[in-house]
């Protein structure tokens, strides 16, 4: 038995790990994303600071813009996924394509991979020094 499913542990096994290495380039995609609004934005969000917008309107801000992107790339997964789900069928053990809590626990784990990912960039949003981001730099 072990022989006989040597095959597709093996393909299953492939897919795990190029779907963990797709999930930390999205990661990484994510936050060079968020990165780059932040220091795009340093001048606007110092100017916000300078005229009295506290650190959590500064999140606030920059939140509507990570459930933006978020919102949209999950919008494409759930469409991909729906449309790739009966391909994927013979792969999967124990589990069906649109099982509900395999489909949460995904959903759960990229939520909480775009939380990590924007971390940093909120922070450091947020910690902008009004004054210099006034003079340009």
């Amino acid at each position: 038995m072990d022989q006989a499913l040597s095959g597709r542990r093996l393909q299953l096994q492939a897919l795990g790990a190029f779907a963990i290495g797709a999930a930390l380039l999205a990661a990484i995609g994510l936050y060079g994303l968020l990165a780059s609004i932040v220091g795009e934005r340093t001048r606007e969000i110092g100017i916000r600071m300078a005229l009295g917008a506290d650190r959590g309107a500064v999140r606030r801000m920059l939140g509507r813009r990570i459930l933006l992107v978020t919102g949209c790339g999950l919008g494409a997964g759930i469409l991909g996924a729906a449309l790739t789900a009966r391909l994927l069928a013979p792969f999967l053990f124990g589990v069906t394509p649109r099982d509900p809590l395999a489909l949460l626990s995904t959903f759960g784990a990229l939520v909480a991979l775009v939380a990590l990912a924007s971390y940093m960039p909120v922070r450091r949003a947020t910690s902008v020094d009004p004054a210099r981001a006034l003079r340009g730099e």
